[in-house]
């Protein structure tokens, strides 16, 4: 697994050194900093920029690439002993789920689950979570409706996400509680929502169509702490 840019590179580099096998450098650094890279436990190679940008298919790597150990995907019914778990139906767009996957870590989520897909591009979200990954328990399982109905049957409350739903800040959400986030154009399908025990939103302060499903994600999953 490749990552690449300094951002992601780095969160690795101080979080998960272990899990580096090769560091690529396709620029100058200081020599203290070079000294000290050395020294962590893996390989480091210099390399010039065209083969940086060869390995990357020329994206922007900043100088900096870093080969990984591949992610483990998890078991989706080994999160139902959890507290706070995010279900995105049917999302695919790698930048809006890296940066969810980002804000779920960041704001107490346990886990997540992606349904309605057979696979997605870990590598790519990998770096578009900026390394955050690793920090979060992942699961993949297409039939989003049998990953509802076990968190339902182990004594979670479920909770979706549009635009006609009940103010998110007129609810106490349970403490054991799934947060359903719908796909980039469609939204929660029909079939999904009547699954749900309560579908929340976020009431806007001007007329607007729509938040970035990766924003409204963010504010739902604060919104939604346990208290």
């Amino acid at each position: 697994m490749l990552i690449y840019a300094k951002q992601p590179v780095n969160y690795i580099i101080k979080n998960y050194p272990q899990k580096i096998k090769t560091l690529y450098l396709a620029r100058e650094i200081d020599k203290k900093e070079y000294s000290r890279l050395m020294k962590i436990g893996f390989e480091v190679k210099r390399i010039p920029a065209e083969a940086a940008g060869k390995m990357c298919k020329n994206a922007s790597h900043q100088g900096m690439l870093a080969e990984v150990e591949e992610y483990n995907l998890h078991e989706y019914k080994s999160f139902l002993d959890k507290k706070f778990i995010l279900v995105l139906s049917s999302l695919t767009d790698v930048g809006n789920i890296g940066a969810i996957i980002r804000s779920a870590y960041a704001l107490g989520v346990d886990a997540v689950v992606a349904c309605g897909v057979k696979k997605l591009p870990l590598e790519a979200i990998m770096r578009t979570s900026t390394g955050a990954l690793y920090d979060m328990p992942f699961a993949i399982e297409t039939n989003i409706h049998n990953v509802l109905n076990d968190f339902k049957t182990s004594g979670f409350t479920s909770y979706g996400a549009d635009m006609g739903g009940k103010d998110v800040r007129d609810i106490k959400p349970k403490q054991k509680r799934v947060l359903v986030l719908g796909s980039e154009g469609e939204g929660l399908t029909n079939r999904v929502s009547s699954k749900l025990d309560e579908v929340v939103s976020i009431k806007m302060s001007h007329q607007f169509d729509s938040l970035n499903v990766s924003v409204a994600g963010a504010i739902l999953m604060d919104r939604m702490r346990y208290e």
